[in-house]
């Protein structure tokens, strides 16, 4: 491998085992969470923990950041100052596509090079080193570094020019959210009607709906663990930006804006960080309607 040191910003529920997967591959790696203590982890795995963000970009050759939003973005660039120069950012996090566009103007000015790569999946694959990565940005900069996602991700995709990275990741939002929230309000109908949820599972499971989705989140839903893999506020963000973004082009979705409803309301009773699956919570103190009503 022609890099000599990678750094690694952002150790929370995604970003934690992205991190071990890379350690474990031998990969010299420096890692940096904006909450101490987050790294013992990536550091029994092989990994170096950092006291700043300022020593990735002056030690390292690439840095990921996995953080929360754009906010968090901004001010870990901002700490790295001037090493930022002859580095390579890898933008993993979601966050608005005009917020991307304007880090990536801003790197290239400070001689930077920059590259998109959103991923699609949760915790489950996270750790299980199965993500699939939305790459954007310059081919040459992305090739550059490609070997780097193969502890992480399962496939990699190249998207075009950035934003089309986020812009892709924020499509397939708008189906995943979609899919789980159509699956809490089947699990919600069936309870209700007093059905055998295990034999729903297994009937969905069988047919021509099944999926990996559907493997992890009806589990989930069935006996309402609500252990987070992709939280209701992450989810909840996400259809912020979705929403956003549908706005800026002149798009209307209505499942989205019905689910951004739905990911308020369960944020709201008290949910924000149980998994999305818990969106069922907010179907459930939904009125009854009656036939009359529609």
């Amino acid at each position: 491998m022609g890099i000599s040191r990678v750094g690694f910003a952002g150790l929370g529920s995604m970003g934690g085992p992205m991190a071990v997967n890379l350690a474990r591959a031998g990969i010299p790696l420096l890692v940096w969470n904006r909450t101490p203590g987050r790294a013992a982890e990536q550091v029994a795995a092989g990994a170096e923990a950092v006291d700043d963000a300022a020593a990735l970009f002056e030690r390292c050759e690439v840095v990921f950041l996995m953080l929360k939003d754009a906010a968090a973005v901004d001010a870990v660039l901002e700490r790295g100052g001037p090493a930022l120069a002859g580095r390579t950012i890898v933008h993993m996090g979601t966050t608005a596509p005009e917020h991307s566009r304007a880090i990536e103007s801003e790197l290239l000015a400070d001689g930077a090079k920059y590259v998109e790569a959103p991923v699609s999946g949760s915790r489950v694959p996270a750790e299980a080193g199965e993500l699939v990565a939305m790459l954007a940005g310059d081919p040459k900069a992305i090739e550059e570094i490609r070997e780097l996602f193969g502890p992480l991700c399962r496939e990699t995709v190249e998207c075009g020019p950035v934003p089309n990275g986020l812009l892709m990741k924020l499509a397939v939002n708008v189906h995943l959210t979609a899919v789980v929230t159509s699956l809490a309000e089947t699990v919600h109908f069936a309870r209700t009607h007093g059905l055998d949820l295990g034999v729903l599972a297994g009937v969905l499971g069988a047919g021509q709906l099944a999926s990996p989705i559907l493997r992890v989140k009806a589990p989930k839903l069935v006996e309402e663990d609500f252990a987070p893999q992709a939280s209701i506020a992450n989810v909840l963000a996400n259809v912020e930006l979705i929403a956003a973004a549908a706005r800026e082009a002149g798009l209307t979705l209505p499942l989205i804006e019905a689910s951004r409803a739905l990911y308020a309301e369960t944020a709201r009773l008290g949910f924000g960080d149980a998994d999305m699956v818990a969106v069922v919570k907010a179907l459930e103190v939904h009125p009854r309607t009656h036939s009359e009503d529609y």
